[in-house]
């Protein structure tokens, strides 16, 4: 055996860079080699492609926002941008951190879930696998990027005007994470017996939707509790991030694909996103219901105290490690458990899956110290000022900037195409876009697809904008829209309402929510609006409603054609 150095491996081999850095760790390669020997360029030019093509990916989704938003602060708005220094540092941790919670989440956490989704509902019995589905969906909720924006979102709320939304987003800000974790646990519980069961998705939507409109409009009703729908109906977007929907729906697909005589229709799995999306919804309102009547109120105001956006450094880097930490490890312990000791399933790769917890951690970590001092800023920074644009705002010199005819019209296109932008450019919609196409052998296009929902999200966002500049109780927005998407779910054909209801969960990713909220919070703290609730539960709803349509379209279009291929 001959030591070569690295250039004389690859010339000798007769393969790329790029190829050998993927199957250098192969025992096979290695064998027939002592060492091999590489300079520092050589390292640069193996890990190069691998680190390009993930800053790419996360670049791409988002750059464009950020420079959408700071281009209409600067050009449409006239305004400079405040802290500029400081948003771009957190625009980069931002980048980055995606880049390495993805990653580490692709190769420390999926194979997990993966191994789990396949052994499980084979190697189980019915009740183990429910009860470790519960506590899945409790887990993947409290580590999802975005569960942290709710306790930022109640700093601007008054404990004097909205004491129990106030409360629960700050004094029991645990309680209400762990009220959307039981109500994701209680989805993924509810996804699987559908599954197990045969059970139609339909009827299990209104199981979920018509409990959970009476408790609001219960709530409407009571001047304490009205404040706290429309945090509620915003909750059932953030639970569905990329921890979630992943680990979610590979137990569901495995339990999918071992019982598949229960399924007629080829969408296996899809429905669980759906039910993550309602049940947290409800399990808010109940603790907020909970709170109001079991709570002393009159200690609010005196007991709670919002910590600022911007913390000092050291204590902020500190808070959000060891914030990861105690959302990924505990998951991991427990994805390990049940794959060693309950499957008997061997951990292969362990030096690869502990690099990619370590990611994990190291990237939330990031992500969190950005979306702190980056993207929330900017996000209420803007939201803030768009008011000057119709009305007098005191920070803005000689506001309003135009008359309020054009300044509304400028709010309402800013509002639609940063939606449909922003959903546009989310990987998952991609996916989710392939994927149906190829299920609904091309009925279903991948570009009508993702047209259908980012309209759908866009709209929803200028409604939700709409509710903010004129105050309109969220309880008048949601019944009726959801009266629609529940009409459209009767009348349309499974498969299409089963697309339609997850899709939702598509919309809402790690950069839309926290962005969508700042920029909602910074928007109400203006214009005088009790809080910014409301516009995510529009981005969820809108899309649910435009692809069911566009679903509807397609059922009758094939119905037609096969009625005059009858005829000929």
């Amino acid at each position: 055996m001959r030591t070569l150095k690295y250039s004389e491996y690859l010339k000798e081999t007769e393969r790329d860079y790029l190829y050998v850095s993927y199957n250098l760790l192969n025992p096979k390669d290695i064998s027939r080699l002592d060492r091999i020997e590489y300079s520092f360029n050589d390292a640069i030019r193996i890990i190069k492609p691998y680190v390009k093509s993930r800053w790419n990916e996360q670049f791409k989704v988002v750059v464009p926002i950020s420079l959408y938003l700071l281009l209409f602060e600067l050009l449409i708005l006239r305004q400079p941008v405040s802290e500029w220094l400081l948003i771009s540092v957190g625009i980069l941790a931002i980048i980055v951190g995606l880049m390495m919670f993805m990653e580490g989440l692709k190769v420390g956490l999926m194979p997990f879930g993966e191994t789990i989704g396949y052994y499980l509902p084979i190697k189980a019995k019915i009740n183990v696998v429910l009860i470790i589905a519960f506590i899945l969906g409790i887990g993947a909720t409290f580590a999802e990027p975005a569960i942290g924006v709710l306790r930022e979102a109640g700093r601007i709320v008054s404990p004097d005007k909205a004491p129990i939304l106030h409360a629960m987003l700050t004094y029991y800000a645990h309680l209400t994470v762990i009220a959307v974790a039981l109500g994701v646990g209680f989805a993924v519980l509810s996804g699987l017996m559908m599954f197990i069961f045969g059970w139609s998705l339909k009827p299990l939507i209104f199981v979920c939707l018509l409990p959970t409109l009476a408790i609001s409009i219960y709530c409407a009703t009571d001047p304490l509790l009205s404040s706290i729908i429309g945090l509620a109906w915003d909750c059932g977007a953030v639970t569905t991030g990329p921890v979630t929907v992943p680990l979610v729906l590979s137990l569901s697909i495995g339990t999918a694909g071992v019982i598949k005589h229960h399924h007629s229709n080829k969408l296996q799995g899809f429905g669980v996103v759906t039910l993550a999306s309602l049940l947290p919804i409800f399990a808010v309102l109940f603790l907020g219901v909970f709170i109001k009547a079991f709570m002393p109120l009159q200690d609010f105001g005196k007991t709670l105290s919002v910590n600022p956006v911007i913390q000092p450094y050291a204590s902020t880097i500190l808070q959000n490690v060891l914030t990861a930490m105690q959302a990924v490890v505990p998951l991991v312990l427990f994805l390990y458990i049940i794959q060693s000791k309950i499957l008997k399933e061997h951990l292969t790769n362990k030096d690869i899956i502990i690099y990619g917890i370590v990611l994990c951690v190291l990237g939330m970590s990031a992500f969190n110290i950005g979306l702190s001092f980056g993207l929330s800023v900017l996000g209420n920074q803007v939201g803030s000022l768009i008011p000057s644009a119709y009305t007098f705002v005191e920070t803005v010199k000689n506001s309003p900037l135009y008359v309020k005819e054009l300044g509304l019209a400028i709010c309402f296109v800013f509002a639609f195409f940063l939606g449909y932008g922003a959903t546009l450019a989310e990987p998952a919609l991609n996916a989710l876009g392939i994927t149906v196409e190829n299920i609904t052998n091309g009925a279903f296009k991948k570009i009508v697809v993702m047209m259908s929902v980012s309209i759908g999200v866009g709209v929803g966002i200028l409604i939700g904008v709409i509710k903010i500049i004129f105050d309109i109780p969220i309880i008048w927005l949601i019944t009726p829209s959801y009266i629609i998407a529940g009409i459209l779910t009767i009348i349309t054909e499974e498969r299409y309402v089963n697309l339609a209801w997850d899709s939702a969960g598509v919309t809402t990713g790690p950069i839309t929510v926290p962005l969508v909220l700042a920029l909602g919070l910074g928007f109400a703290n203006v214009s005088g609006a009790l809080d910014g609730f409301g516009i995510l539960a529009m981005a969820s709803v809108c899309p649910i409603i435009s692809v069911l349509l566009v679903g509807l379209y397609i059922q009758v279009v094939q119905k037609r054609r096969l009625k005059e291929g009858f005829n000929e």
